[in-house]
């Protein structure tokens, strides 16, 4: 008889949601650790990167109390000891919260390196569990460029940034996905000159095209300079005690850029060597371990969820994926992930979320596309917040049905949820536009993209 219903190898936000669920449901569960549960979004990723986000926020609203008819705040600027220790104060609290949630719930933590040890079986030091079921959660780290290693002073990762002694006077931020144009934008808030440097012709690539655009527009606006469609020639770089210089390519041209560090954001990689994975037969393709819609893999009773599995690296997907895979282990039949009804968000400013399709995208699926775009700038709350830049954008189809919600500007991430709940609900641009939104509220702007879908908003 084995000793647990379900082991889960990794206790980030995935892996402690999983074993939550399974104790949940009368599972005798277990969690491996080797270091703090909570993983990389508590500790290295969403946590202290929106603390140092909200931090950036605030400052440039303290730069314009003018704007707001406020006497100026003289000398206003980063304490960066006192940023560290609110950091290290919020992850604390969450850190112990979820510590407790585990007791709480009776999942036993297991601290230690894990490993499959074969199919229901895992080892951590001279002590092997056996299990019913056995869910993979090992996370994963920053990527490094080819022939460009982290030294984590000149050339480093997002979890490098998090441990900066002071200020950069100036950073080049090479990717320009969620984590680099959040640091970029901090950053430049906090009076670094920035560089962004992105391989694909706009940034944030994953985005409607026009949500990008948008995006450029506000950054250059702020002053941060975007080379896109550029190339780091790795060899160029040259690391010494002054900053970094190197060179990109863009198309014919070359460009010499310095800087004082050089934050590398061009993706994460699985975390899935040195985990059992071959001991046990568990198939792995392209870096990342495959699974199937109820995050099943090809080995029977064994699971894997969150970054090690690919696609969309977010805690509240793993979370979604944790839980999905425990219910199928139980016996209960759970919908398989649909990814096009999760909601994304980044948090640089403007800030940046969206749910389901793009424009693009719903037109290359096959959809007859409709779309309904409505601007923050014609939002009376978002003149009275004093952030009126960016827009919302609805994606339908002929008949109505929303395919993607597209949002750019402020409170944009939590936003989105509406976005989110219409995609899960199957719901309609009419039902958008119909539902009654509280004025004055940034959440009218939903409703009267969703009109304009139909060429019907009032307030543009």
């Amino acid at each position: 008889m084995a000793d647990f219903d379900v082991v889960v190898l990794g206790g980030g936000t995935g892996g402690y949601v999983a074993a939550i669920r399974a104790a949940q449901l009368g599972m005798k569960a277990a969690l491996v650790e080797e270091d703090k549960v909570g993983g990389t979004c508590l500790h290295r990723g969403c946590i202290p990167t929106k603390v140092m986000l909200q931090a950036a926020d605030l400052l440039h609203d303290i730069r314009r109390a003018a704007e707001f008819g406020l006497t100026p705040v003289a000398g206003a600027d980063v304490d960066w000891a006192g940023l560290a220790q609110r950091k290290h104060r919020i992850v604390t609290t969450l850190h112990r919260g979820v510590e407790y949630l585990l007791k709480k719930n009776g999942v036993e933590l297991v601290r230690g390196r894990g490993a499959l040890d074969g199919p229901g079986r895992v080892r951590v030091g001279e002590r092997v569990l056996t299990a019913s079921h056995t869910i993979i959660a090992t996370g994963s780290r920053p990527r490094e460029l080819p022939g460009l290693p982290f030294d984590g002073r000149r050339v480093i990762s997002s979890d490098h940034a998090l441990q900066l002694e002071r200020r950069p006077a100036s950073v080049v931020v090479v990717g320009a996905g969620a984590v680099g144009v959040e640091f970029a934008s901090l950053f430049r808030d906090f009076g670094a000159e920035v560089t962004l440097v992105e391989w694909l012709p706009r940034l944030m690539p994953l985005e409607d095209e026009d949500v990008s655009a948008e995006l450029q527009r506000a950054f250059e606006k702020r002053g941060i300079r975007c080379l896109t469609g550029a190339q780091v020639l790795a060899p160029s770089v040259r690391a010494g005690e002054g900053g970094v210089e190197l060179v990109v390519r863009r198309g014919e041209e070359e460009v010499k850029l310095e800087a004082e560090v050089l934050l590398v954001a061009v993706g994460r990689a699985a975390r899935v060597e040195d985990c059992g994975l071959e001991t046990a037969g568990v198939a792995v393709e392209r870096g990342f371990i495959r699974v199937d819609g109820w995050m099943r893999t090809n080995v029977p009773g064994v699971y894997a969820i969150g970054d090690a599995v690919g696609g969309l690296q977010l805690a509240h997907v793993a979370a979604h994926e944790g839980i999905v895979a425990v219910e199928t282990a139980a016996g209960h039949e759970p919908d398989p992930i649909d990814y096009t009804k999760a909601p994304r968000a980044t948090y640089c400013r403007p800030q940046v979320a969206s749910v389901g399709y793009s424009e693009r995208e719903a037109r290359e699926a096959g959809y007859r596309v409709k779309a309904g775009t409505f601007p923050f700038r014609a939002i009376g709350k978002a003149l009275i917040v004093g952030e009126g830049e960016g827009f919302c954008k609805v994606v339908a189809d002929e008949d109505g049905g929303v395919l993607g919600v597209h949002l750019i500007g402020p409170h944009a991430t939590d936003l989105i949820a509406e976005g989110a709940l219409l995609r899960f609900m199957d719901g309609t641009a009419w039902e958008l536009g119909t539902v009654i939104h509280p004025h004055p509220t940034l959440s009218e702007v939903l409703g009267e993209a969703g009109l304009a879908v139909e060429g019907r908003a009032i307030h543009v």
